[in-house]
């Protein structure tokens, strides 16, 4: 870090926030926390946790600018179905991490609804069930919504919602036809793990990579995608703040 950037910072947050006054905002802000592990191993780290755990610290901050701007939902993609295949090791480092990460948010540092989002019976239970209560501890806290996506896959959220919504139907049908008739865009959007909450305005991916790799692919279909080179770990207010700003400026058409 420069020794000028204590004094620049400041500025160059003042008036990204004087840009944004008065300007559309976001309401729900997903964002897809990566290069936690290349953070770790380009800051001459040989223990790649530390890297995890830095990621899992930024989250609180996350929450803080949100509020800050007005944000009424969050949604951080911590961990996919495909980085459980990674080594038990780091796989449990993250369920600690990521437990540890809730366990925070509920606490009264912060004023927000924890919500998990994801296929749950994927992790071991007694991860899966110490995620829960400390997010259902926050079901009556104030305060915007953040979204914890762990054990979650875009395309498995989809066949779940499919599967809950047969469930749902099998009582009021009686014919293959009839059960294809119940579907629909929005008896579908209703099963999905985000159920009841807007889309996505705006998804943020950290790290340089400018893909989606199957988040929210159902809710992000015209949420507008802003890609940083800049590593989770190392994601600034001015940062998020910027991203804000692109946001403000672009003009939304919803495929119209």
């Amino acid at each position: 870090m420069s020794v000028l950037d204590p004094v620049l910072y400041p500025l160059y947050e003042a008036r990204l926030m004087r840009e944004l006054r008065h300007k559309p905002r976001p309401k729900h802000i997903a964002v897809m926390a990566d290069g936690n592990r290349r953070w770790a191993r380009e800051s001459g780290y040989d223990d790649i946790s530390h890297g995890h755990r830095a990621g899992g610290a930024k989250i609180g901050e996350l929450v803080r600018w949100s509020a800050e701007m007005d944000v009424e939902v969050v949604t951080i993609y911590l961990l996919s179905t495909e980085n459980l295949q990674r080594t038990s090791e780091e796989v449990e480092l993250l369920f600690t991490i990521i437990s540890d990460v809730i366990d925070d948010l509920a606490t009264e540092h912060y004023s927000c609804r924890v919500k998990l989002v994801g296929h749950l019976d994927l992790l071991p239970p007694e991860v899966a069930g110490r995620m829960q209560r400390s997010a259902d501890a926050t079901t009556e806290k104030a305060g915007l919504t953040v979204n914890i996506a762990v054990g979650y896959g875009g395309r498995q959220e989809i066949v779940d919602a499919v599967r809950s919504l047969i469930a749902a139907e099998a009582d009021h049908i009686d014919s293959i036809d009839g059960l294809c008739e119940r579907v629909t865009v929005d008896s579908l959007g209703a099963h999905l793990y985000t159920s009841g909450q807007p889309d996505p305005d705006l998804v943020i991916r950290t790290s340089g990579e400018q893909r989606l790799s199957g988040f929210l692919i159902w809710q992000a279909a015209y949420s507008e995608i802003w890609f940083t080179d800049t590593y989770w770990p190392a994601f600034r207010k001015i940062d998020f703040l910027r991203a804000l700003r692109d946001y403000s400026q672009r003009s939304r058409r919803f495929g119209k």
